[in-house]
């Protein structure tokens, strides 16, 4: 698990370095602008149904959608930053969900191998896979992007880069790549805190989800 975890946790950190903080997009904003003020349904395109006492009844799902208030900007600076977290949050929060889903399925299918070489000939076929994947679409990012990023898989794992390095590697290495974070202004212990410095782009993150933005 070594290396998958080191190419998917520490790829965007390693390959943006001197990757700066997000604190920017929450300053100067309203801080009761981002509060929900009402909550609708949104139902799906297509339904499934049963038939009961001759009747066709249509089976729903339906979804939560949040709807926020507007916000209000201080100036044409904030405005603009916003706008950019909007921007990317579109490109970076596909990547986090693959991410997360990746280590998921991947540690659950190793569960299922007989032993540890057929696990680690699943982990070698991976990494393979995983650097010719990934490696050309995080070179891309931008140095807020790479950080965004990080902080988008603590939200869909509910779990700091550091402790999920820590958790599969130890805590030696976990330091060690915290320790090289840290030389460009960085940490891998950072949480997402939705309801604290990363409220704004959490609002950002439900906005792109529901297809509003």
């Amino acid at each position: 698990m070594e290396r998958l975890i080191i190419i998917l946790l520490t790829l965007a950190t390693l390959l943006s370095s001197g990757i700066k903080a997000q604190g920017y997009y929450a300053s100067n904003i309203s801080s009761n602008s981002d509060t929900p003020v009402s909550t609708i349904f949104l139902m799906p395109n297509v339904y499934p149904a049963v038939v009961l006492e001759g009747d066709t009844v249509a089976c729903m799902w339906l979804n939560d959608f949040i709807k926020y208030s507007p916000l209000t900007f201080r100036t044409t600076k904030d405005q603009i930053a916003y706008t950019k977290l909007l921007r990317d949050v579109k490109k970076t929060l596909p990547y986090a969900k693959e991410i997360a889903a990746i280590i998921l399925e991947t540690y659950e299918y190793m569960e299922t191998l007989p032993n540890d070489k057929e696990r680690q000939k699943h982990l070698n076929r991976m990494e393979k896979d995983l650097k010719d994947q990934y490696t050309p679409k995080m070179k891309k990012l931008t140095r807020s992007q790479g950080q965004l990023l990080i902080k988008l898989v603590d939200r869909e794992t509910n779990s700091s880069s550091y402790h999920i390095i820590d958790a599969f590697m130890g805590s030696f290495k976990a330091w060690t790549y915290n320790l090289f974070a840290g030389m460009f202004g960085n940490s891998l212990k950072v949480r997402y805190n939705p309801y604290g410095e990363d409220r704004i782009t959490e609002r950002a993150c439900v906005l792109v989800e529901q297809g509003a933005v």
